[in-house]
């Protein structure tokens, strides 16, 4: 146990969604330690028990020798290599975790002469790697196994009922120099396949798995669309899928070249990408999904200035949102998945009224008149962007002069269009959208079937939504934080078609 504790150590540290209960762990362990295990640690038997045990003589035994008295002990040194391995992995989750422990006690066994009771801790993982694995992992096991019994009865004299002793070499009638080697033949046979089993797990159980993958390089959304069309709603949206532990956003507002007040304004808009310093948003953002943190600075909506520079560390997912997100080549090529939120103008400049007025505390006045200014430049800048989107998602009213006649009789209703030029699995989607959500969804497949379009209308629950990405993404799942925070309506159907999208990103990524 004294040996496997660093790895759960590890493991809790390294899985984010775990980490935060890191702290409960260490509260749970320490008080069963001192009521069960403290009273008989720091008792004499108990101390002459563990450290007069003459197991422990024996991970000394296995060395290199160097010069005088100084030796390389074999055992350390496999086991501090397996702790930095495990250490060196970014995110970690219970596949990976038993793989690493049982790779480490599996290779502990084989390069120290333990007892045949050692081996016992290895058979749950060998166990589940058979059941993970094919028919070649089965048979090697069972080889393994065997040659490990047979060993171990060679080199060991039994004694019987009656007082003899039963070496197990006479009984084959070994003699000569294969009598001197049997032994020694079947534990070297023995370890060799011990080590194939290691290579093996390391190959299969760690080094294709999507946790290990996702840890040498983040997974990057690009999110843009005009102002007020929901960028930081929905960023904030996936972030809560997948938890602030385990997401870093980037945003273009913080690379304003200039604050509120200078009179640049006057002749510019913040549409424009000369506005915009574009350059430090696209180093940044290689910086980050090279996994290096970088030194940015906060635009303040409400004050109209910069913070100071403050530093962002990489993380697993990496959401990188902004009026000019999809516009510069070299931006683009960072992304895993691009996103345009096209929503519906009056639509639009309905909520970016709303949120300029109560939340940024602009004049009516002053919004409305930036529209009229803005326009050209969205014209030339923005809208563009969305033909290098994989997915757009535009919302819209379900009838169009639904916000001339708002009011609260008359709630505000909305319908979701999704377009993707990626091969979409319309049909599943479809089906659950219709069979869990109980929405009405249209499909509209191009001619060539290079593009699908879904108009979705309906009212849905945060829990139905959940329960529609267990059906239709699960190999997601399991990157999502403990609780993830689903939304409802429209805002929790764009998080479950995004989180579709992300899954055959994934997907495309891994093979």
């Amino acid at each position: 146990m004294i040996v496997a504790l660093p790895f759960f150590a590890i493991y809790f540290f390294h899985n984010r969604a775990l980490k935060q209960y890191f702290t409960d762990f260490l509260t749970g362990l320490g008080f069963s330690a001192i009521v069960f295990v403290a009273t008989f640690l720091f008792s004499a038997e108990g101390a002459h028990m563990i450290l007069g045990n003459p197991e422990i003589e024996k991970i000394y035994q296995p060395a290199v020798s160097l010069t005088g008295n100084t030796s390389v002990y074999i055992f350390p040194l496999i086991y501090f290599v397996m702790l930095y391995s495990a250490w060196r992995v970014r995110r970690m989750n219970f596949d990976l975790f038993h793989a690493l422990i049982g790779m480490a006690l599996l290779l502990i066994v084989l390069m120290t002469p333990a007892s045949p009771g050692w081996f016992v801790w290895c058979l749950p993982f060998l166990a589940l790697y058979q059941a993970l694995s094919g028919r070649i992992s089965i048979i090697l096991v069972a080889v393994f196994s065997a040659l490990y019994v047979l060993s171990t009865l060679l080199a060991t004299q039994l004694q019987l009922i009656n007082g003899h002793e039963l070496v197990l070499g006479r009984v084959f009638h070994f003699s000569g120099q294969l009598e001197n080697h049997a032994a020694s033949l079947l534990h070297t046979a023995m370890v060799a396949i011990g080590l194939v089993l290691a290579i093996r797990i390391w190959r299969e159980a760690i080094n294709r798995n999507e946790f290990f993958r996702l840890s040498r390089k983040p997974f990057v959304i690009g999110v843009a669309g005009d102002s007020g069309a929901g960028k930081d709603t929905f960023a904030d949206a996936i972030s809560g899928l997948f938890g602030a532990h385990s997401v870093v956003n980037l945003s273009g507002d913080d690379y304003h070249l200039w604050d509120r007040q200078k009179p640049i304004w006057q002749v510019m808009t913040h549409l424009n990408p000369m506005a915009n310093d574009l350059e430090g948003y696209c180093n940044d953002l290689v910086s980050l999904t090279d996994g290096k943190s970088v030194l940015s600075r906060h635009y303040d909506h409400k004050t109209g200035k910069m913070s100071r520079p403050f530093r962002i560390n990489s993380n697993d997912f990496i959401i990188a949102s902004g009026l000019h997100a999809l516009y510069l080549p070299a931006i683009r090529e960072c992304y895993n998945l691009k996103v345009y939120l096209d929503i519906d103008e009056e639509l639009r400049r309905h909520f970016k009224l709303k949120r300029d007025v109560y939340q940024r505390g602009h004049t009516v006045e002053k919004v409305l008149g930036s529209f009229e200014k803005r326009e050209p430049d969205s014209e030339r800048f923005i809208r563009p962007q969305s033909s290098h989107a994989d997915l757009t998602l535009s919302l819209q009213p379900i009838h169009p002069r639904m916000i001339e006649s708002l009011d609260s009789k008359h709630p505000l209703r909305l319908k979701l269009v999704v377009s993707t030029r990626n091969s979409f699995n319309e049909l599943s989607i479809h089906r659950v959208l219709v069979g869990v959500c109980g929405l009405h969804v249209d499909i509209v497949v191009s001619a060539d079937g290079a593009e699908v379009q879904l108009t979705i209308e309906g009212e849905t629950s945060a829990a139905d939504i959940a329960m529609a990405a267990e059906i239709l993404c699960p190999r997601v799942l399991e990157f999502l934080d403990i609780m993830p925070k689903w939304q409802d309506g429209m805002l929790g159907l764009m998080q479950l078609i995004t989180l579709s999208h992300i899954s055959q990103a994934l997907t495309k990524r891994f093979i």
